[in-house]
């Protein structure tokens, strides 16, 4: 199996076949010169797979977008930043539909081959007058990935955007999320493409398991957004064998795509609001997967913890009192932790460190963070970030 080859400078529209443009059609508030409004397409068809928020007041682009799939693949996603088009009714699933209509003849396609996404503040009808008129004035072309990534953006501080080659074949993709972020089944929002031919029941295979080792391993805050959406499209225009299951290139492409998510992932948790550092979890001697990932969850989401990371406070007792209320299945005399690789906890009793070294290791922009609960060979690695005055004052002015 070949190593996958990431290229930072890559996106959405670095495989073959893809176009994209973006424009400002003034759905955000914060003035122009701000994408937010922003059209993918491929070229020719595509197998297509999908993940969405468990959320179940989710958005109207969620049911527009199963309902679309279930029926038959889609070559495309037009996409708005400002306004979230949730807890919109009926009217909402209207405008969803007619968006992705006005998108369908900008691109040249049929309505049905596109898809929609929406990001932003929840409860807010799309402003159409506005998004008819930027659809129109979109330009799509092949290097218009660069800027979608732009136009997704809500409280996000920058464009997150990769691409992964393996083989003949290439695999990229954006996504947002800074905020509001606790997936699961799903990301915040995130379009990836490929120019492989892949078989759409291995595609949505892959594509579900890459997410859940990635996106879903991330919490910024613990709340999960009602739009939080995947889309994965595969376009086949670099030719060769369809990828199936059962293929020689199988591994190849699962790996490539997993290692894309997880460089995404790793970029929502690093651009967390009001973060000032990446945390990472590793969680190993879980009595299963299952709850080695449990594990990771609750660590990313306790405020003592994400605190104590923000003011470089070796408090290693915030890690146990959490492993202690979890309900998983430990292992006490087993139990181990580790801070910036310095052993601080093991066999029921603290070791002896230096506070202050380790205190210095937490400044660093990643702080590792390392479990094991003695009780399995569950293993689990997911990403967080610390907790800083800045994300309560980005969220109690956010709507206001």
């Amino acid at each position: 199996m070949s190593e996958p080859l990431l290229d930072l400078s890559g996106h959405s529209t670095t495989p073959q076949g893809f176009l994209a443009g973006s424009v400002y059609a003034g759905v955000k508030t914060y003035g122009e010169g701000k994408l937010d409004l922003g059209i993918l397409v491929s070229e020719r068809p595509c197998t297509t797979a999908a993940t969405y928020t468990r959320n179940v007041l989710h958005s109207a682009s969620v049911d527009i977008n199963r309902a679309r799939l279930a029926a038959r693949p889609a070559r495309g996603v037009v996409v708005n930043s400002g306004v979230a088009n949730s807890s919109t009714g009926e009217r909402g699933i209207a405008d969803g539909r007619q968006l992705t209509a006005w998108a369908a003849q900008r691109a040249g396609v049929e309505a049905e081959d596109v898809l929609v996404c929406s990001t932003g503040v929840i409860g807010h009808y799309l402003p159409m007058d506005k998004l008819e008129a930027g659809v129109k004035a979109i330009e799509l072309s092949r290097d218009g990935g660069a800027a979608l990534a732009r136009a997704i953006m809500t409280t996000d501080t920058r464009p997150k955007s990769a691409a992964v080659r393996f083989g003949e074949y290439t695999l990229g993709g954006c996504c947002k999320g800074s905020g509001m972020i606790h997936p699961n089944m799903a990301t915040m929002l995130a379009f990836l493409t490929t120019d492989a031919p892949v078989e759409q029941g291995f595609l949505q295979q892959a594509l579900s398991e890459a997410v859940d080792r990635s996106f879903n391993l991330v919490s910024i805050d613990g709340d999960t957004s009602p739009s939080d959406t995947v889309l994965l499209f595969a376009n086949g225009a670099a030719g060769g064998e369809i990828i199936a299951a059962a293929s020689p290139l199988a591994g190849d492409f699962r790996a490539a795509l997993g290692a894309l998510c997880v460089f995404l992932a790793k970029e929502i948790a690093r651009d967390g609001e009001g973060a000032t550092r990446v945390i990472e979890f590793r969680v190993t001697g879980g009595a299963t997967e299952a709850e080695a990932r449990t594990m990771v969850r609750l660590l990313s989401t306790s405020y003592l913890l994400k605190s104590a990371v923000h003011g470089a406070d070796p408090n290693w007792g915030r890690v146990t009192a959490v492993i202690g209320r979890s309900g998983l299945t430990v292992n006490e005399p087993g139990v181990a932790i580790s801070i910036c690789g310095i052993k601080v906890f093991e066999k029921e009793r603290p070791t002896e460190f230096d506070a202050l070294e380790l205190s210095g290791a937490m400044k660093a922009d990643v702080v590792g963070i390392d479990v094991d609960l003695g009780a399995g060979d569950g293993e689990a690695t997911g990403w967080g970030c610390d907790l800083s005055a800045e994300y309560v004052s980005i969220n109690a002015d956010y709507h206001t």
